[in-house]
């Protein structure tokens, strides 16, 4: 449904409109969307917080743990630079994505199917899906790891846990949206929370931080393959896809104008969420840098390496919080990850199967690693230089739909968003190209 071609804000039975807590959160959107306010009152903006931050999980998932910890421990601050430019992309590319969401009415995936030759969709179904499975390697072994810091347990008891933990917020799915956001958003204050505590605990280096915010330097193929998987954990293919469904129909503009009043709350979301998922991985990188690089420590690349090393260098407070940190984020990463693979399943191939058993399959992979005895730190930094491939593939396809007014109305991109955005793509695809030569 493109906006302009049909009626704004029209609805089928899988909206959650009419669930409790749901229908007044829509209740009290429309009486902001009508009344034509903006969104500096706070309590204006309530009701459109949540999309942003699931999608934002999947930029703070444990992959990024994998990946800052070794990028700080080896470059010091050296690649933080990467870390803010690839949080400034995921914030231009989810923006774009709850764009679609709002324009169409229709997520990523199901325009895909609707505009593409059957045997593309098919091929973008199978890439997609191998990405979830590389995703959920990353955000499972993460909660695993996380019980196993904390509890003292064998990694298969951690990842029995995990499953059991992401099974249990699943189910609160089943309630509405709300409810299911306002979890989420507690596990990232929690991440949130954890790092303001390990930056205290740390005291990276002011003037240093910033000339590795500022200044763009790599320092062999090593940096350039760690970058690539800092990127990958960062700007994420799984939740461009997701973020176009978590808009599509969680509140229905009546209008055009509306519909671009609320575009502009799902920008402030966007810039919320983001922003504090930007300073988390900003943090985590600094952290390990400071804690790691600069104490003779340059070798540890491995989460729980870091965890047991954090303990005679910053206190038993700094690696709990850590460990803490880490579980949050794996469960919670976990969690979005399966909503982002029933998505792409419905939307490329029209049909779902039920949660627990996507959460199975997907599990199945993170098991084989772990009974194998296969490193989890090494596993993670390896897909989300595979997932750095994905994210071209939903990329490219959200752009060109953004630019054709007979998708999207309106909501076309104008051209600095497409200079933007365009470019975003062509050094992503550049980036992974080099990789592969440079590993070749």
């Amino acid at each position: 449904m493109s906006v302009g071609a049909e009626p704004v804000g029209k609805t089928d039975d899988t909206t959650w409109e009419g669930r409790g807590l749901d229908r007044r959160v829509n209740v009290r959107a429309q009486r902001v969307l009508e009344s034509r306010g903006g969104w500096r009152r706070p309590a204006r903006l309530l009701p459109f917080l949540g999309p942003a931050f699931i999608a934002s999980v999947a930029y703070i998932d444990p992959g990024n743990y994998a990946t800052n910890i070794q990028g700080g421990a080896e470059f010091g601050y050296r690649l933080l630079w990467v870390v803010l430019w690839a949080n400034l992309m995921a914030m231009l590319v989810q923006t774009l994505s709850a764009k679609l969401g709002i324009a169409t009415g229709k997520n990523l995936p199901e325009v895909i199917r609707e505009r593409y030759p059957r045997p593309l969709v098919r091929f973008y179904w199978i890439q997609s899906e191998f990405v979830a499975i590389a995703t959920d390697l990353a955000e499972f072994l993460g909660a695993a790891l996380g019980f196993q810091l904390l509890l003292g347990i064998p990694l298969v008891w951690g990842a029995a846990l995990a499953a059991v933990a992401t099974f249990a917020i699943l189910t609160i799915e089943g309630r509405g949206f709300r409810p299911l956001e306002t979890v989420i958003i507690v596990l990232v204050a929690v991440i949130a929370l954890a790092y303001v505590l390990e930056i205290i605990f740390s005291r990276p280096d002011a003037g240093a931080v910033a000339t590795g915010m500022l200044l763009p330097t790599f320092h062999g193929s090593k940096s350039v393959y760690l970058a690539t998987g800092i990127l990958g954990a960062t700007v994420m293919p799984h939740v461009i896809y997701l973020h176009s469904a978590l808009t599509q129909r969680r509140i229905a503009p009546k209008s055009t104008a509306q519909a671009k009043r609320l575009y502009r709350f799902a920008k402030v979301d966007v810039i919320i969420a983001m922003g504090i998922a930007g300073f988390v991985n900003m943090a985590m990188l600094a952290m390990s840098a400071a804690t790691f690089h600069f104490t003779g420590n340059q070798s540890v690349a491995d989460i729980s390496t870091a965890y047991r090393t954090l303990t005679p260098l910053l206190g038993a407070a700094a690696s709990t919080v850590f460990a803490v940190s880490l579980l949050a984020s794996g469960v919670s990463s976990s969690v979005v990850g399966t909503m982002a693979g029933q998505t792409v399943m419905q939307g490329f191939v029209g049909f779902t199967i039920p949660v627990w058993l996507r959460r199975v399959i997907t599990l199945l992979p993170s098991f084989v690693v772990v009974l194998l005895g296969l490193d989890p730190t090494t596993i993670l930094v390896l897909s989300q230089v595979v997932l750095s491939f994905g994210i071209a593939l939903a990329l490219v396809p959200l752009l060109l739909f953004l630019q054709d007014r007979a998708v999207v109305g309106e909501f076309v991109n104008g051209t600095f968003t497409r200079i933007a955005s365009w470019s975003v793509a062509v050094l992503i695809i550049v980036l992974n190209v080099y990789l592969l030569i440079t590993l070749g």
